[in-house]
């Protein structure tokens, strides 16, 4: 039964070794060489890439001093909102603001940049935190792997310790996955936000014009 989880944990370990190796060598953008993602790391949006309504730098904050306005950014940017609904809002707002329709849809824009921009800053950061870990444990791993054979090679190996080693791999390896996964999952949040955040622009963009 020793020997078979021994094995076990070797494949487990090869498998975490190329998977984090594989990551680095992988890496969609130079710059960020432990961004585990396939598509390339920006870390801050500009308003151009999702806005081509009027320009919004003089907005500033407005948008945060009128209680239904600043409501209505927390609905739309909430992803529980489906976007039609939010979309629907959205243009029912800016349609029913008359004369001042595109300054209004100045401010929704501004607010829902500012909150959809803090919401994939947050992902991309967490992203980033797990990684790291990722890092660190496969590190862990690889070390309790080379601890372990050294272990065998003694005459006199302590079967208990081997045991134990081996269980510490199996359960470092399991965790090593699941995360794995989580970032796989976690990796498709930014874009979503993006795609949000464009076509709510797009929405208001047309309501106002």
């Amino acid at each position: 039964m020793i020997r078979r989880n021994v094995l076990i944990g070797s494949a487990a370990i090869a498998a975490v070794t190329a998977a984090t190796l594989g990551g680095v060598a992988n890496a969609a953008d130079p710059r960020y060489p432990d961004w585990p993602c396939a598509q390339a790391k920006v870390p801050e949006l500009s308003v151009a890439a999702v806005w081509d309504g009027p320009p919004i730098d003089t907005v500033g904050n407005a948008w945060k001093n009128e209680p239904k306005l600043r409501d209505l950014v927390a609905r739309l940017a909430a992803r529980r909102t489906p976007i039609e609904e939010a979309q629907k809002a959205a243009v029912d707002f800016v349609s029913a603001a008359g004369a001042d329709k595109t300054e209004k849809a100045k401010q929704l824009f501004a607010g829902l940049f500012e909150a959809l921009n803090q919401q994939r800053t947050e992902v991309m950061d967490g992203i980033d935190r797990i990684t790291q870990k990722e890092k660190e444990l496969a590190d862990s791993v690889r070390a309790d792997r080379a601890a372990l054979g050294e272990l065998q090679d003694r005459p006199d190996a302590d079967q208990h310790k081997i045991s134990e080693l081996t269980d510490r791999l199996q359960w470092g390896t399991r965790i090593f996955e699941e995360r794995r996964k989580t970032i796989r999952y976690v990796c498709e949040v930014p874009a979503v936000i993006e795609r949000r955040l464009f076509t709510l622009g797009r929405a208001i963009q047309q309501a106002a014009e």
